[in-house]
């Protein structure tokens, strides 16, 4: 039975962030969409439901708490993780109680990544069972 790939939305306002994550969560099975600016990332979600979004907090326009809250207003189910270079434990903090599933500091690895989508996706899919 094919399973239906997750879909993940990626929004950083630094180009190479999204290069390095789009294959590297393809790798693992999801669909991926990124976003280098929040205004076309939330353009996106008022179109369509992700299961999974990452995003960067600190960008022009609408930072990544607004674009956060806004997306769980829209869809609760969706997981979010906050990626950032600005990591306190305010915004780590804040996040949290926004509904954030986790928060992972810049520089990261790749790998780190890749295992909390697949740990936000595995609660995903049992929570769906």
């Amino acid at each position: 039975m094919a399973q239906n790939k997750l879909r993940v939305l990626i929004l950083d306002d630094e180009p190479i962030v999204c290069k390095r994550l789009k294959p590297s969560l393809e790798k693992l099975g999801f669909e991926v969409d990124t976003f280098t600016r929040s205004f076309e990332a939330m353009q996106a979600v008022e179109k369509a439901a992700y299961d999974i979004i990452v995003t960067d907090l600190k960008m022009e326009g609408m930072d990544g708490m607004r674009f956060l809250q806004e997306a769980k207003k829209l869809y609760p189910e969706t997981e979010v993780i906050v990626i950032t270079g600005f990591a306190t434990m305010e915004t780590a903090k804040e996040s949290f109680k926004k509904g954030v599933f986790d928060f992972i500091a810049k520089p990261f690895n790749l790998n780190e990544i890749q295992k909390v989508v697949q740990r936000a996706a595995d609660k995903i899919r049992s929570a769906g069972q």
